[in-house]
């Protein structure tokens, strides 16, 4: 043997989640590259003396896991000490919110912003008690009548402020939300502190923007956590112009310019693949088009490798979210209502006819589009815009997806598989929401959100991401929500008929990630010539309770066949 491996494993399953889902025993790695799977025998003459030979003790050796649609920056940001954890089970009620905040209020300096991140109605106790209360700057008055506070929800759909963010931000009751966002408004038309959609900008252009080393720091906070994870890729859906109102700009434009030096000092430890966000959660085709011309600037350099850091394409926003009732929706929600198209035009008409330009546009120019659509008439909008832009400007493998999918339809299945178009659902929000979704979509609507076997039998390829920090980037979880459709609150089944299977649901975090990431050839399975992207997980995941998924430690994380996170007992 001329070149020994670096790593040799055995002793455990070896998932190669190849096209017949093979188990092998072994596995090697050499010079960043898997060289040999199969049984001790294959992989016996690769040992040398410097080779680290790892007896896995019957645990689970997989292809590296990839978050295909992750948000980096605002994932680190949203955890403490950059902000106050405000999700369940940290807080769970109104109550614990304002004590939060108090103690940060306490310890801040005079006028400084307070931020947290989390909070969700589903876990709020005077929320779930009473469905129409909804959280209120006075909740946070009390507690803060002289610090601005901010608080995100756990999807990133709305933002609560108390009163002194509002004086400063300058919304009153005469403020009009911008196009697609909302200002809630009590019984007298004075704003509650609640702002949903687009209506969020208003805040956020009123914060001080984060600086180089504060997206710094929240980046390699959140590498840190993936690589505990095993997630060794990942997608940032958004990062650019767009971006600039979003959480203080971490979705912003510097934010990819932080990764590009991560990347070059060798302290990227995850390989990302960016969509680049031209405009926000609302504008115009008009504004999306003279957006898009920013992309050549904001290419990835020439040196960089695109294998570690790759632009693939452009994101667009379609419609809002269930929870607020900005889905839109072909039947009403629970209390009326069908939600809408978030893009310029005043009619239903028009604002197709802005999102199929938008996408029209993209698509001619040789991007691949990533689009938010949640509501079935979104998804059905969206799936028609691709498929016409494809007989408009026919482009062999575009691979555009519909990011989030929560009500896809036949019809939208029918036409993205007829043109090999993908989706990408979130199986971890699936399992925070399900219970309460039934009191906006009722409990059969809820039930079918996320419809992962009919999308995977309608023959779409189907990828699936955490959407952090909306929800923890936990594939474990997501497998066995995939496997069980189980609620995160009541542990109640919701929409069995839309189970998958254990391998399915593997390869909708491994091979079929790498397909959205037009690198399905390289990465995504363990097989010799692929990179040595891996994760151990401690036990037989093949043969255990579902149940027992999530809380099977990874004990080994390995991109680029360099280890990143060890707590492995050789």
């Amino acid at each position: 043997m001329d070149t020994y491996a670096d790593l040799v494993f055995f002793g455990g399953p070896v998932v190669t989640v190849d096209a017949e889902f093979s188990v092998a025993s072994a596995l090697a790695v050499t010079g960043g590259i898997i060289s040999a799977v199969g049984g001790r025998d294959d992989v016996a003459p690769y040992i040398g003396p410097a080779t680290r030979v790892v007896d896995l003790h019957g645990a689970t050796l997989l292809p590296g896991i990839n978050d295909s649609h992750l948000h980096g920056c605002a994932f680190g940001m949203s955890t403490p000490p950059l902000s106050l954890d405000l999700g369940h089970p940290a807080v769970s009620s109104l109550a614990d919110v304002a004590e939060a905040v108090r103690e940060a209020v306490e310890r801040a300096p005079a006028g400084q912003w307070t931020t947290g991140h989390g909070w969700d109605t589903g876990y709020l106790d005077e929320c779930v008690a009473d469905p129409s209360r909804l959280p209120s700057r006075h909740d946070l008055d009390a507690v803060s009548p002289d610090h601005p506070v901010v608080l995100y929800s756990f999807s990133g759909h709305a933002t609560w402020v108390n009163s002194k963010a509002l004086a400063l931000i300058g919304i009153d009751r005469d403020t009009v939300a911008p196009p697609g966002g909302a200002i809630v408004t009590d019984e007298t038309g004075e704003p509650t502190g609640l702002l949903h959609e687009g209506a969020q900008a208003l805040v956020q252009n009123a914060l001080p923007p984060l600086s180089r080393q504060e997206r710094t720091d929240a980046i390699k906070s959140a590498l840190a956590a993936l690589a505990r994870l095993g997630v060794t890729s990942y997608t940032e859906p958004g990062l650019g112009p767009g971006g600039d109102g979003i959480m203080r700009g971490a979705l912003g434009a510097e934010t990819l310019d932080v990764y590009r030096g991560l990347l070059a000092d060798g302290e990227l430890t995850a390989r990302l693949g960016v969509l680049l966000l031209p405009t926000g959660m609302t504008s115009t085709a008009e504004e999306f088009a003279r957006a898009l011309t920013v992309l050549t600037a904001l290419g990835a350099p020439d040196d960089a490798d695109p294998r570690r850091l790759a632009i693939h394409g452009v994101k667009v926003f379609a419609d809002g979210i269930v929870p607020n009732k900005t889905a839109w929706m072909h039947e009403p929600y629970v209390g009326g209502g069908c939600g809408s198209l978030c893009v310029g035009g005043e009619t239903d008409a028009e604002r197709i006819a802005e999102i199929d330009a938008m996408i029209r546009h993209a698509h001619a120019a040789g991007h691949q589009l990533g689009v938010h659509a949640t509501g079935e008439r979104a998804c059905d909008t969206v799936a028609d815009a691709f498929a016409a832009a494809m007989a408009e400007h026919p482009r062999p493998d575009a691979r555009h997806y519909v990011i989030h999918g929560d009500f896809l339809t036949a019809h939208s299945m029918k036409a993205l598989a007829a043109h090999g178009f993908g989706v990408n659902m979130n199986p971890t929000i699936k399992w925070t929401v399900a219970d309460m979704e039934e009191e906006f979509v009722g409990a059969a609507g809820a039930a079918y959100a996320w419809p992962y076997r009919d999308a995977i039998d309608a023959g779409v390829r189907v990828a699936s991401g955490s959407d952090a920090p909306v929800t923890h980037p936990d594939w474990r979880q997501g497998v066995a929500t995939m496997v069980l459709r189980e609620s995160k609150a009541a542990g109640r089944v919701s929409g069995p008929e839309q189970r998958i299977g254990l391998a399915e649901a593997i390869r909708t975090y491994t091979i079929d990630a790498a397909w959205q990431d037009f690198a399905d050839d390289w990465k995504g399975s363990l097989e010799p010539g692929k990179v040595a992207d891996l994760c151990v997980l401690d036990g037989d995941l093949l043969g255990a309770d579902p149940h027992d998924i999530p809380r099977m430690p990874v004990v080994l994380t390995v991109v680029d066949g360099q280890v990143v996170h060890d707590n492995l007992r050789d």
